[in-house]
């Protein structure tokens, strides 16, 4: 069914998440239908396992809430819902966001009446986390999608880490969430797999600093890739590893803004302090609100402001915080550092 192609995804070298492909197909055997989440900080390959889904499956509905212009809900509309019309063989417009809303609950549900027992809808929507909530009426789900889903209708998503209680969604339909920090060994090896199928002869004098630098950065498959093109194209010689890609420093600094918003608060800078420290091991919000001397509260209204932009791991009942990964935060250190000597 799909119409549109995927040219800024279409020559990546997918390799491995079988864990994450498995996980995809028990869910739309399981269910009737439904909403999969798949979550994972940024660089995490979350885009790169959609796409491969999409090629492996050609009638999946596809649109990238990323691309600039294209998170707002009339725009989403207009992509979609043209594409539910070719089940029906039917052309329709939408005019507004609210006639948008109702047309497309419309079309899935009739959809949903002319599939046959073994075919499924599946509509991917990527970048969901980037959607324009201004764009829509206060308190409805991200994009209108629907609260109920007809039968042998799916949505996958993939966004970063986020709260629960403010997923933007309200759904009475089977749900689950594939959390890829869930799966570290799992990402590491498909890191590793990455690298093997990236090897050249020219990246073979460089390979133990390659490794150093893949080990420091845990499973990151944007910082990987951005590190063995760097190599490739000789941006490193053989001693000197520790510059930042001209790549990877945009993408890092469109992550920075973001995290800045409309400005730090003093709590917010001294946390970043702590966060960006060395070897910094991962902390509970008790151990880092006692570093700083700040309000346990105020570290928590801070840290859940970063959500998208932390590791959080759980050890029993306690829950512990490490920023994003090793090369964002040594970047990110050497900006604070900058920034302070001014």
């Amino acid at each position: 069914m799909n119409t549109f192609s995927f040219p800024e995804l279409s020559n990546q070298n997918f390799v491995g998440r079988d864990f994450v492909f498995t996980a995809i197909n028990n869910f739309l055997h399981r269910y009737p239908k439904g909403y999969l989440t798949i979550v994972g900080v940024p660089g995490s390959g979350k885009s790169a396992i959609l796409a491969q889904l999409v090629r492996q499956n050609p009638d999946i509905i596809y649109y990238n809430a990323q691309i600039p212009g294209k998170n707002r809900v009339e725009e989403f509309f207009k992509d979609v819902c043209p594409q539910l019309s070719l089940w029906l063989r039917r052309e329709i417009e939408v005019v507004n966001a609210n006639e948008g809303s109702w047309l497309f609950s419309n079309l899935l549900q009739q959809v949903s009446e002319r599939l046959s027992p073994e075919n499924q809808l599946i509509i991917i929507i990527d970048g969901l986390d980037r959607v324009d909530i201004n764009s829509q009426g206060v308190g409805t789900n991200l994009f209108y999608l629907p609260r109920y889903l007809p039968n042998q209708v799916y949505f996958i998503f993939a966004r970063r880490p986020y709260q629960r209680s403010h997923s933007g969604l309200l759904i009475e339909a089977p749900s689950q969430v594939l959390d890829l920090s869930d799966f570290p060994e799992e990402n590491r090896e498909d890191v590793r797999e990455f690298l093997r199928t990236k090897r050249t002869t020219e990246t073979q004098s460089y390979q133990k600093n390659i490794i150093e630098l893949i080990k420091k950065n845990e499973d990151n498959f944007m910082y990987v890739q951005q590190i063995l093109t760097a190599f490739t194209e000789g941006f490193y010689d053989e001693h000197d590893v520790n510059e930042v890609p001209p790549d990877l420093q945009v993408y890092y600094q469109e992550l920075w803004d973001k995290m800045q918003g409309n400005g730090l608060s003093n709590v917010a800078v001294n946390l970043l302090v702590v966060l960006t420290a060395g070897e910094m091991q991962p902390l509970s919000i008790l151990d880092i609100s006692k570093v700083i001397n700040e309000d346990v509260f105020d570290v928590m209204e801070v840290l859940e402001g970063w959500l998208e932009f932390l590791q959080v791991i759980s050890t029993g009942k306690e829950v512990k915080y490490q920023l994003y990964h090793y090369g964002f935060r040594k970047w990110l250190r050497d900006c604070l550092q900058r920034f302070s000597a001014k």
